[in-house]
């Protein structure tokens, strides 16, 4: 069915009618109780304190009370899919932040989910801190069906954030199952991995295993794509290269920006030289190894130099006490964390790919359902 097929279906022959975030009819302006404290002034409380993306705090006091959308004024994570919020309750509002609201005729949880589609590119100023003034935001449009019936405009509102609300209520739903199996996941992970003394035996990591340093690229040799992902200072590739130094089933430690991040690959790559990589000897698994060292990660974290450019010491990985149990028990402890890791970290298997597709699903039934025939002149 097509998005005008379904709209006409919904909003049966009635008239929809545009009006912008300015008309005072529909939209209450609730920006005059925003309030920004600096961190070291705020007092630690209940109540959530919010920026332009997210929650940055909690504290005592509240600006607000009731149901409100907040709209970034500057700072938004991404422009594409500019950052709304929804608030329900008491909160604190920075000034990072529009806060606004449905009046009686327009339901605030409608207008939430119309501005999740509203492109907010052109009403943006202020090159690379892009700014939505509140003039600009005054002038966004946005669609009344029925404007001369309320009661009927707002069974087509509710009934448009019905269905929407089901799929986000379900993806809420699936990432709180999520949430719940990653803290599993790191309770069975640091269960088999805590070893009671004289239970095996204990080695320094580096006189266990060899830590390789990799070899360095100049960016002439980097391509944009290739056979071999190229590691240098996080677990982004920094691009990709003709050749591999390090051979599949590896583990590794970013040493320099992303100071501290342990990965794994399946694959070979090239690892430049601010990666360290682990040479496991026959009686090691390097799985085993990169577990382990996922239970290490806060204390590696606090050996990280902080300076212009973070740096980890080869000699703060080399000094971790490490296990060794038998070959067939780092076997047995493998093969339970990579059941646990492919269900709540994979991409195509388990919650985070179900998660994914129940947000392409919202997206598509919210583009069917606000999608507004628009008059030339808007």
């Amino acid at each position: 069915m097509s998005s005008l097929n379904f709209l006409e279906k919904l909003l049966d022959g009635v008239e929809v009618e545009w009006s912008t975030l300015g008309n005072d009819r529909y939209i209450e302006i609730a920006n005059r109780g925003r309030k920004p404290v600096k961190a070291s002034f705020r007092q630690p409380g209940k109540i959530p304190y919010f920026g332009a993306n997210n929650i940055q705090d909690y504290v005592e006091g509240y600006t607000h009370d009731g149901t409100f959308v907040l709209i970034a004024e500057d700072g938004s994570a991404s422009l594409e899919n500019y950052s709304i919020q929804y608030v329900t309750g008491k909160f604190w509002a920075n000034n990072h932040v529009h806060v606004v609201r449905g009046k009686s005729g327009l339901n605030t949880r409608f207008l939430l989910h119309y501005l999740c589609v509203v492109n907010f590119i052109p009403y943006l100023s202020g090159g690379g801190r892009a700014k939505l003034t509140k003039g600009k935001m005054l002038q966004i449009p946005i669609p009344i069906p029925c404007p001369n019936n309320p009661e009927k405009s707002l069974e087509i509102q509710s009934e448009i954030v019905r269905i929407l609300d089901t799929f986000t209520e379900l993806t809420a739903e699936l990432t709180a199952e999520l949430t719940a199996r990653k803290k599993q996941y790191s309770y069975y992970r640091d269960q088999l991995l805590s070893f009671e003394e004289g239970e095996v035996e204990w080695k320094m990591l580096g006189e266990a295993i060899k830590l390789q340093r990799g070899r360095r690229l100049v960016k002439s040799q980097l391509k944009v794509s290739g056979s071999y992902a190229v590691y240098q200072n996080s677990m982004t590739p920094l691009g990709y290269h003709s050749d591999s130094n390090v051979q599949a089933d590896t583990a590794f430690v970013i040493c320099a920006g992303a100071a501290g991040e342990i990965g794994y690959s399946n694959v070979d790559f090239w690892a430049a030289d601010d990666v360290h990589y682990l040479i496991t000897p026959k009686n090691i698994e390097s799985k085993f190894a990169y577990y382990f060292l996922l239970t290490q990660q806060h204390k590696i974290m606090g050996q990280v130099r902080r300076a212009s450019v973070p740096r980890l010491a080869k000699s703060a990985i080399e000094r971790l006490d490490f296990p060794v149990p038998t070959i067939q028990e780092q076997t047995r402890i493998v093969f339970i964390l990579d059941k646990f890791d492919t269900l709540t970290h994979s991409i195509s298997e388990g919650l985070p790919r179900e998660i994914e597709l129940r947000q392409k699903q919202y997206e598509y039934y919210r583009d069917l359902l606000l999608s507004f025939p628009k008059p030339e002149t808007v």
